[in-house]
């Protein structure tokens, strides 16, 4: 089996050195850089199956990095991890918008950030499903174009908040505990929970009027609501 190739982009000598040794370890294929734009060059060269992006990087900063990868036809889809010492919930939800599938504060555990590494990239390789559409109202999700739209409109969801989308709207109300959408739309369940309120703001946001459908249901999770 040829081995996952992992792209590390982080300007801090010693937190690179510890990343590269330990996914090596792992039978990864490891590059690191140190700065944004040079990352983003090679990734866009090379594409990796994998991104472990900094935020606070020389130059081009990391979310611009982020943001153009998703922008770039061929780098698109590529799992990215953010690593970064920004812990607040604002940060998290600038990351999210940016496209990241994964959002790690540092200092973090090793060990726990291999396993989020390994289930992004299960995921990643896991066959699609047949695909398909999903509608509500104007609102459409497309499995076959990857694509959500509101009428004409094109939205800008990142891949955790399309399966997330997915999810929810694949069975209209039935309540999904954090933990049920933290298994299919993040990454396993040693990410907090409390990661899924994050996308779940960011996604109503995106959806604008469309937000609506997506209800709170209290000590439970959430639900996509036909009456809304």
């Amino acid at each position: 089996m040829i081995p996952s190739r992992i792209l590390i982009i982080e300007d801090e000598p010693a937190i690179a050195e510890v990343l590269v040794y330990n996914l090596e370890r792992e039978g990864f294929k490891v590059q690191s850089v140190e700065n944004g734009a040079e990352g983003l060059k090679m990734a866009k060269q090379q594409r990796p199956d994998l991104v472990l992006l900094d935020l606070m990087l020389p130059g081009k900063s990391g979310l611009e990095v982020c943001r153009e990868l998703r922008a770039n036809s061929g780098t698109a889809t590529v799992p990215i991890i953010v690593l970064t010492a920004k812990a607040e919930e604002a940060d998290q939800v600038v990351g999210f918008a940016m496209g990241a599938d994964d959002y790690v504060t540092k200092p973090f555990s090793v060990k726990i950030l291999l396993q989020r590494v390994h289930a992004l990239l299960r995921r990643a390789n896991s066959p699609e499903p047949d695909s398909d559409v999903l509608e509500h109202g104007t609102l459409k999700l497309d499995k076959r174009s990857y694509r959500v739209t509101d009428g004409q409109a094109e939205l800008p969801l990142t891949p955790t908040e399309f399966r997330l989308l997915e999810t929810l709207m694949r069975q209209p109300e039935r309540a999904f505990s954090r933990s049920d959408l933290l298994d299919y739309a993040v990454v396993d369940g040693l990410v907090g929970e409390r990661t899924i309120d994050v996308h779940v703001k960011s996604l109503r946001t995106k959806l604008g009027d469309a937000g609506r459908c997506i209800v709170t249901v209290r000590g439970v999770g959430y639900r996509f609501s036909d009456s809304e």
